[in-house]
């Protein structure tokens, strides 16, 4: 396999910021974040996902859904980034990070 495959994908950043002061919003956030991951999402940061999409035709259904289930208040935003911008992401950790999860394409499966 070349590595010519990250030029094609291109990944959605979501980044909301909603408000959770009160026990509706907080449901609220967790009703969103619970779409994110059912819509194949992953958590880069506390409020930013990633996913990776193959074409133009998925972002525009990515983003129609996000539409469709965004918050009733906050502020969703989403950047598209080749799959090659992506990948020269460079993450600084501290001594103890507070997630296990981590979103490279280390581990890619291409079918």
């Amino acid at each position: 396999m070349s590595g010519s495959y990250r030029e094609r994908y291109m990944r959605l950043m979501v980044f909301f910021d909603m408000p959770m002061l009160t026990a509706a919003q907080r449901r609220r956030y967790a009703q969103f974040r619970k779409f994110l991951v059912k819509d194949g999402y992953l958590m880069v940061q506390k409020s930013v996902y990633s996913k990776l999409v193959i074409n133009d035709a998925a972002v525009a259904g990515a983003i129609g859904r996000l539409q469709k289930n965004r918050p009733a208040e906050g502020l969703v935003q989403v950047l598209k980034v080749t799959e090659k911008q992506y990948a020269t992401m460079t993450c600084i950790v501290g001594n103890s990070p507070d997630r296990d999860e981590m979103d490279t394409s280390d581990e890619l499966v291409v079918l």
